[in-house]
């Protein structure tokens, strides 16, 4: 008999739900639903989501993990999260436990997605490892010396936020120059835009028609097609990811870099560039065990299996 438990990825429009064996590791059934960033009618959703996967399923639900992007403390309570504004301060944890007689454990999503490459992923031969993630911002979470690092909030990982350039451009969060302002999945957009828009992307221009259609999947598609534009953006980058990575890195003694995020679909030459990027960035490298750069694994399933996983203390 196993030990069944549902994991929440929680997004600005979208909750992704998985229910898992927690003895097998197999996922038994996902659902996906719409969120909302009002508190309570979250917390209505949520149940729904669960009563529905119990019933599908004929199984019990003996608890449930939640990975939510921001701020996640770890009594429960989202201090802030960026794409759900009106959560800010919302018990999230402890109301739905009240409402389902169930224990509820809520982490940030990074945080719960690196749970699942560990365990399941690109991470589980390593011990000492980051997962960032490219996507509206940058989320990272890390496993050091074969620990989950936490904080004394839960609030670890918040790395797209680290000051790369002072003197930068100011991000949607008010900062100047923030790592993920530079080398985030959405920034990929304002990039290749910007080159379209300037004359420097005329094959993504003639394929789309007009620079404002060109996107971060015309970038990938030129890239397979080895076109040069394309490459060249790619390499700079890359650069761009591998700044924040090899900070990370020296901080840290990493071994391992899991890259995941929609921009993956770009596939083995991302992977490759930021490989070699780290490798001439980081200082003392020629003295050093190399640096492995993976392809996350799981993929959009990442945040909901981590956070299933999150809620197993054995």
């Amino acid at each position: 008999m196993g030990k069944f438990v549902v994991g929440i990825d929680i997004g600005g429009t979208s909750a992704r739900a998985a229910l898992v064996d927690l003895e097998s590791r197999e996922i038994i059934q996902e659902h996906t639903t719409k969120s909302s960033d009002d508190g309570q009618k979250l917390v209505q959703i949520l149940c729904s989501l669960v009563k529905d996967l119990e019933r599908s399923s004929k199984t019990n639900v003996s608890s449930v993990g939640i990975g939510i992007a921001g701020l996640a403390h770890k009594s429960g309570i989202i201090r802030y999260s960026p794409n759900l504004p009106n959560l800010i301060e919302f018990p999230i944890g402890p109301e739905l436990e009240a409402h389902l007689k169930i224990p509820v454990t809520v982490g940030n999503d990074a945080t719960v997605a690196t749970i699942a490459e560990w365990k399941m992923g690109a991470g589980r031969n390593s011990n000492n490892f980051v997962l960032a993630t490219l996507g509206t911002g940058i989320g990272t979470g890390f496993v050091v010396d074969g620990h989950l690092l936490l904080g004394s909030n839960g609030f670890a990982g918040e790395a797209g936020h680290m000051i790369v350039d002072a003197n930068g451009p100011i991000h949607i969060t008010g900062q100047k120059g923030p790592w993920e302002y530079f080398a985030s999945g959405n920034s990929i957009n304002r990039i290749v835009q910007d080159e379209a828009s300037r004359g420097d992307f005329p094959w993504a221009v003639e394929i789309a028609g007009t620079w404002e259609k060109v996107n971060s999947h015309l970038l990938s598609s030129g890239v397979k097609k080895q076109e040069p534009d394309s490459l060249r953006i790619l390499n700079d980058f890359c650069r761009d990811v591998s700044i924040g990575l090899t900070n990370l890195i020296l901080l840290l003694d990493l071994d391992t870099v899991v890259i995941g995020g929609g921009i993956c679909e770009i596939g083995e030459p991302l992977r490759n560039r930021i490989e070699i990027w780290i490798d001439e960035m980081l200082i003392g490298s020629e003295h050093r065990p190399k640096v492995e750069v993976k392809i996350a694994e799981l993929g959009p399933n990442a945040g909901a299996v981590g956070a299933a996983l999150s809620t197993d203390n054995d």
